[in-house]
């Protein structure tokens, strides 16, 4: 077991936030594009998108849990996370450029059957063999609180960086390409190639650490095993479910945003600024969250970004048309959306020394695929609840509904399921009996 307070150099926090960059070019290209593409250009029902994507849902949450096992069970030279990232970045490129390569003059039943195995082929193959992977780096790489929430911080800046990226780069790309659907293959095709880069990055710059002690059992844990210890880590079930909230409403952000700005603004092209202005005191305040969370723990950090990002959403609501009001609210929401953000996959590497506690059994790859399991479930139900009160309340009130009211409500769910968390308070005595454990010493705990 690696020393609890190993400290990472700056190089390697920026490669492990490059693996989120990576990673954040097809959510944040699902999150705000997709939909639009397949309406706007591919032209299929929002209705029937909207159900395609909740049902692949099904089929994510059994993946998530698979390469959760694997990445338990992988032994290399490079570790058990950084090979699968080598090894999956080309095919998460190309897999990037498939989504959104509807190819011209197909039949609607056609249409539908492409959308569904390349939306499965994205989110249920490519993203799960490469995303997992590296929500479990974290943890990998030092048992450390404040690091970890260092790493967080770093991978959330990167990761913002990414959806910058994508929501001001997109649309003028696509313009620049010829605005058809060809242009959206080849605007897919650049942005696979930086994912590539990136993730390359990610895998040499980064250095696995942490070994289970010598008192944790280390025999395979099979399937149905793994998912009864899991159930038995109530912190983790606790964060799990508050990352479907949160991605539930990263989802409805990005995806509802173009419709707003459109709809209700009167001008598409706001999405843009308006996502800049969010992003960028995002990445401003995060660069403090790291000490805001040493001071007051992870669990306190996310609970008062979710009140902010709430009241930000709410907000919507009394600034109307005023493009001064909607980039004032934006601030708020990006002051918000830095606590959350910060600390949200820290808290997920935490529960790991939590359940080999608990347990006896280390499984930082299972419990990890929780924030692949949270991230898309929680993708794929709002992308779903975008696509059907779109499709039945029009793109107006649909907007309204799921730009403003339905995230303010989710944020105060978070709160709730949050202030159950005590981790952050048990969290160094449990690595002061895992520490005892490596050395030797069979103590109850």
């Amino acid at each position: 077991m690696a020393s609890n307070t190993t400290k990472i150099s700056f190089w390697e926090r920026i490669s492990y936030g490059c693996g989120d960059l990576g990673c954040n070019i097809i959510y944040s290209a699902m999150s705000s594009f997709l939909l639009f593409y397949y309406t706007d250009y591919v032209n299929v029902s929002a209705v029937t998108i909207g159900t395609i994507m909740l049902l692949s849902r099904i089929f994510d949450g059994v993946t998530d849990l698979v390469m959760g096992i694997i990445v338990d069970r992988t032994k290399s030279r490079y570790g058990k996370c950084r090979p699968w990232i080598l090894r999956m970045s080309i095919p998460f490129a190309l897999a990037g450029i498939l989504l959104f390569s509807v190819p011209p003059g197909l039949g609607e039943t056609t249409k539908l059957v492409y959308i569904f195995i390349t939306y499965n082929l994205v989110s249920s193959v490519i993203y799960t063999a490469i995303n997992v992977p590296y929500a479990t780096l974290n943890s990998l790489i030092t048992q450390d609180q404040y690091e970890r929430s260092v790493l967080s911080t770093f991978r959330m800046i990167l990761a913002t960086t990414g959806t910058l990226l994508i929501t001001n780069l997109t649309l003028p790309l696509v313009e620049f390409f010829g605005n058809n659907l060809s242009a959206w293959t080849k605007t897919f095709a650049v942005f696979g190639i930086i994912a590539v880069i990136v993730f390359i990055i990610t895998f040499t710059g980064t250095k696995e650490r942490v070994t289970p002690s010598q008192n944790t059992r280390q025999e395979k844990v099979p399937f149905f095993k793994g998912l009864k210890l899991l159930v038995q880590n109530k912190y983790w079930i606790m964060i799990t479910i508050t990352l479907v909230f949160i991605f539930i409403n990263y989802s409805l952000n990005g995806g509802a945003a173009v419709y707003y700005a459109k709809t209700i603004l009167g001008n598409e092209k706001l999405v843009g600024p308006m996502n800049m202005v969010s992003n960028l005191v995002q990445i401003g305040v995060m660069f403090f969250t790291a000490f805001i969370i040493k001071k007051t723990g992870k669990r306190n950090m996310l609970i008062i970004g979710a009140i902010i990002y709430g009241i930000g959403f709410a907000m919507f609501a009394f600034v109307g048309n005023s493009i001064t009001g909607i980039m004032a609210v934006c601030v708020f929401k990006g002051i918000g959306n830095a606590g959350i953000s910060s600390c949200m996959f820290a808290i997920v590497s935490d529960t790991i020394e939590y359940g080999e506690w608990e347990t006896g059994y280390r499984t930082e790859g299972l419990i990890n695929s929780a924030s692949s399991f949270g991230f898309k479930v929680g993708n794929g139900l709002g992308s779903a609840i975008l696509a059907w009160i779109i499709g039945f309340a029009g793109n107006k009130t649909g907007s309204e509904i799921t730009f403003i009211y339905i995230p303010a409500v989710l944020c105060i769910l978070q709160v709730v399921i949050m202030s159950f968390y005590k981790l952050d308070k048990e969290y160094d005595n449990i690595i002061a009996y895992l520490s005892i454990s490596e050395g030797g010493n069979t103590n109850v705990k």
